[in-house]
């Protein structure tokens, strides 16, 4: 039956083009081939939009990937004999991701453009696939953002005022779909590499950056927001994102076939990917540094409410998936009530001061904290209860050692993440026993033992320390070995939850490595800038993979209220913290 619609869509086309029309939809439907083109996915959000640190995002220029479509010359269709299915052109600059995917009917067979029936290829008008790619500089790169109308101007002429690279590195493919896009790049400034070499050059040349389909995101890099938007946020809307690459279905141009009426009865899904980017796969973990809420932090709580202490970066906490809290210190029911002195060293919480953390988002707690035990068992055991009745999942304590040294295992969107971590501090900090609750001191033979199990069953382990807490930028050496060795292990992230002060990042092979993000709620505000700067990471997981990580940046403006970093503190801070991490010399 199908050899035969091709003769009769020949027929047709020239005698009727709504004829035409009809005998082409029976035979993809009969063919089984054309699902329904994607919309924009389902935005998944536990609130509202995440904004980079101390960033304005550019006035918002036009989308870039909009032109008319190219002139082609128009050829009729050639007569076929009866016998041939339905023929098809795809443009052989299409994303190698997205050819190798594309399933085409068996019956299909592939012609030259000015023979084919139907033609896949970049265009707007009967969309059925968006390709995604993602702007990215090294890693320790200080610019978040740049405009849409400076990417296009450095892409044509080789400098722009916002951007000061010295080249852009792009794949042929790429290449091929910017240049059919927005026109000839320009000599010498646009570097085309293979694929597999663009990260080794530009990752080694931190004056270079480059342009790369969002699948090829890897911790290594940092994703530059183009109008202030990021492929990496929950709220990506890729209509919106001007390096969003369109892919359509068409007609030869002597046919002018109209497709509407096609994708809006047929199943076109099924012939090509919707995307290279599924929100259906990614999952966004919030790291945070130290949670003591005692002292100046718990009085100020008093006076100003308890909500108080995150009114400022609350969004960026609840917007995550799975947001985790350090909360070093038990609640009690007895806790009395907080003073502003800084001697005292035993810690407690009142128990309503947990409304800030469930304002906040709070989905996970660790446990590894040198204070949980000091108010002794009975009030980590009504802690732990607590976060039970809320439903938050806790790790690196519990009411034994069993308990405490247990992963915490969570499926989200398809993505296994696995949490572990221990106080390696001598061992009077962590209580945890086969009959005591508490923190669990780190064992090196179990936890690497485990890091590799979880990983090996598919798991992306995510690490943290309680660890020494010395007051430098630079990272200790007394961390160094242990937080090496666990990312050796195979964590793909390994944090230090016990600095007071924001610390170095480094990358043990694909492992992501930050030894002290800093205070989160705590009130060593009086010891100077080091304390009241801090870092928040947001951890991007997607299809089983960990691709980026987010450094939100947070000044304290008191004792216990932390808020976005401005840009000039914003850039002072990584500045600092890049110089201490030995990364070369930061692009700007």
């Amino acid at each position: 039956m199908l050899t035969s619609l091709s003769h009769k869509i020949q027929l047709s086309c020239a005698r009727s083009i709504k004829a035409c029309q009809a005998l082409l939809l029976v035979a993809m439907i009969l063919s089984a081939c054309l699902p329904t083109p994607p919309g924009t996915p389902a935005q998944q959000e536990k609130t509202a939009t995440p904004t980079i640190t101390g960033q304005t995002a550019p006035t918002r220029t036009p989308p870039l990937l909009h032109p008319p479509t190219p002139e082609r010359t128009s050829s009729p269709i050639p007569t076929e004999p009866a016998n041939l299915p339905p023929s098809v052109w795809v443009n052989p600059y299409l994303p190698q991701e997205f050819i190798a995917n594309l399933h085409l009917p068996e019956e299909w067979d592939e012609a030259e453009y000015s023979a084919a029936l139907i033609h896949i290829d970049v265009g707007t008008s009967n969309p059925i696939s968006t390709w995604v790619y993602a702007l990215v500089a090294p890693f320790p790169t200080i610019a978040d953002s740049v405009s849409s109308s400076d990417l296009s101007q450095f892409w044509l002429e080789g400098h722009s005022e916002g951007i000061e690279i010295n080249h852009l590195l792009v794949d042929q493919g790429t290449r091929n779909i910017l240049e059919h896009l927005w026109g000839a790049p320009s000599p010498d400034i646009i570097l085309t590499l293979p694929a597999d070499m663009i990260n080794e050059h530009a990752l080694n040349n931190s004056s270079d950056w480059a342009i790369i389909p969002f699948e090829q995101i890897i911790p290594k890099w940092k994703v530059i927001e183009i109008d202030g938007i990021s492929p990496l946020r929950k709220t990506f809307d890729p209509s919106d994102y001007p390096l969003n690459v369109p892919i359509s279905v068409s007609s030869p141009p002597s046919q002018s076939i109209d497709f509407s009426s096609l994708i809006e009865s047929s199943d076109l899904s099924q012939i090509a990917p919707p995307s290279n980017r599924d929100p259906g796969k990614m999952t966004t973990v919030i790291l945070t540094g130290v949670t003591a809420l005692v002292r100046a932090t718990a009085a100020m709580m008093e006076q100003r409410g308890l909500k108080y202490p995150g009114e400022d970066i609350r969004e960026w906490l609840v917007e995550a998936d799975l947001t985790h809290i350090n909360n070093e210190v038990p609640f009690a029911r007895d806790c009395p009530a907080p003073q502003f002195q800084r001697d005292d060293l035993v810690f407690c919480s009142r128990t309503k001061y947990i409304e800030l953390l469930e304002d906040i988002g709070t989905d996970i707690v660790e446990l590894c904290g040198d204070h949980f035990s000091d108010w002794g068992p009975e009030a980590m055991l009504y802690t732990l209860d607590l976060y039970k009745e809320r439903g938050w999942l806790f790790y690196g304590g519990g009411a034994n050692l069993e308990e405490g040294q247990k992963a915490l295992l969570i499926e989200h969107n398809g993505n296994l993440i696995a949490f572990i971590g221990c106080n390696a501090k001598p061992k009077a900090y962590a209580q945890a026993s086969d009959t005591q609750p508490g923190a669990v001191h780190c064992d090196y033979t179990w936890l690497h033992a485990e890091i590799r199990r979880l990983r090996q069953n598919g798991y992306v382990p995510i690490v943290t320390f309680q660890h020494e807490e010395i007051y430098t930028y630079e990272a200790p050496p007394t961390l160094q070995t242990d937080f090496r060795a666990a990312a050796e292990a195979g964590a793909a992230v390994v944090s230090g939850s016990q600095a007071h002060q924001p610390q170095a990042i480094e990358f043990t092979g694909d492992s992501f490595i930050h030894y002290g993000l800093g205070n989160l709620f705590f009130d060593q505000y009086y010891l100077g800038l080091h304390t009241r700067q801090a870092f928040i990471d947001r951890h991007i997981i997607y299809d089983g993979q960990h691709i980026s990580t987010e450094l939100l940046t947070i000044m304290f403006i008191d004792y216990a209220r932390p808020r976005p970093m401005t840009a000039e503190e914003r850039h002072n801070l990584l500045e600092v913290i890049f110089k201490a991490s030995n990364f070369d010399s930061p692009a700007e």
